[in-house]
C-alpha cells in the first residue's frame, strides 16, 4: 500500500504526463487519488498540471471539504466525487482535454465505433454525456448514467474523463482515448470506416477475462456500433466495382444502339 507521500508524487508526475502530451493548456484539467482512509488527495484549482510540486496537492473527505492543503480545491472536485460513490472500484481519476477527443466531443460525435480491437477490449465504447455547466451539479448530473458501465467519458464541449485502480492506470485510458480518436478521425479522412462484427465484438469481451480486464461494459445497439449483418438476398459491392458494372452496362446499350 502506497503512502500519501507517494500518492503525491504519482499526482505530480501524471501531472507532468497530461501537460507535456499537450491534454491539458494553462490550468486545465485536475487529477484525484482515493487515499485508504477514504479522503480524496486532488490538484487544486488554478494551477498548471505541469509545473505541480507535491506540497500543491489538497486533500478532501467525502464531501468535498478541505481536510488539508494550503490551495483551493478545484471546482470540479464534484464530478470526481460522483465517480467514486458510484464505483467502489475506482481509485484515481484523470480529466483532461486531449484536442482530437475533445474534438468529438465538441462535435456533439461519441467514439463508439468498433475500429480498433484494443479499444473494444478495454472500454467497450467511448460514450458522450450531455453539456453540463463546468463546476455546477448539472456536469455531475450528466455524467451519472454512464459512470457505472464505462471507465472513460467524452464530456460535450467540455473534455474527456477517465479512471482506474491507480492513477497511472487512468492516465493510461485518457491515452487510449486521444489515440482511438486519432485513428477514427483518420478513417473519416480517408472516407472508409470497416467496422468489427457483432460476433468480433463478442470474442474480444469474452479474451477480456483472459487479460485480466474486470472494468464493466454496458453494450447496446449503438455501444460499440457494429458491421452491420449482411441482408439475404442483397449484394455487396465497393465504389470501384459499382463503376465497373455501371461502364458495362453503358457499353451494352451502345452496341445495341448500333
Amino acid at each position: 500500500m502506497k503512502s500519501v507521500e507517494q500518492h503525491r508524487s504519482d499526482i505530480v508526475e501524471i501531472g507532468r504526463r497530461v501537460y507535456r502530451l499537450g491534454y491539458v493548456a494553462a490550468y486545465d484539467g485536475n487529477i484525484s487519488i482515493r487515499l485508504e482512509d477514504g479522503n480524496i488527495l486532488c490538484t487544486p484549482t488554478a494551477i498548471s498540471k505541469g509545473y505541480m510540486s507535491e506540497g500543491d496537492l489538497v486533500i478532501v473527505n467525502g464531501e468535498g471539504k478541505m481536510v488539508s492543503g494550503a490551495r483551493k480545491v478545484s471546482s470540479e472536485i464534484a464530478m470526481h466525487l460522483l465517480i467514486y460513490k458510484l464505483r467502489p472500484d475506482v481509485l484515481a481519476i484523470v480529466h483532461a482535454h486531449p484536442p482530437c477527443a475533445t474534438g468529438y466531443a465538441a462535435a456533439g460525435m461519441p467514439l463508439n465505433k468498433a475500429l480498433v480491437a484494443e479499444v473494444v477490449m478495454t472500454f467497450g465504447c467511448i460514450p458522450l454525456a450531455p453539456y453540463g455547466t463546468t463546476g455546477t451539479a448539472e456536469l455531475t448530473e450528466a455524467i451519472r448514467p454512464f459512470v457505472p458501465s464505462y471507465d472513460g467519458i467524452l464530456l460535450a464541449n467540455h473534455g474527456v474523463v477517465t479512471y482506474g485502480s491507480d492513477v497511472y492506470q487512468a492516465h493510461a485510458k485518457m491515452e487510449t482515448v486521444e489515440h482511438f480518436a486519432r485513428i477514427s478521425l483518420t478513417t473519416r479522412i480517408l472516407g472508409k470506416e470497416v467496422l468489427l462484427t457483432s460476433d468480433d465484438v463478442s470474442k474480444l469481451l469474452v479474451a477480456r477475462e483472459k487479460y485480466g480486464i474486470k472494468a464493466p461494459v454496458k453494450l447496446s445497439d449503438t455501444c460499440p456500433t457494429v458491421q452491420p449483418e449482411p441482408v439475404e438476398g442483397t449484394i455487396t459491392l465497393t465504389k470501384e466495382e459499382l463503376v465497373d458494372i455501371i461502364q458495362a452496362a453503358l457499353e451494352c446499350l451502345r452496341h445495341e444502339k448500333h
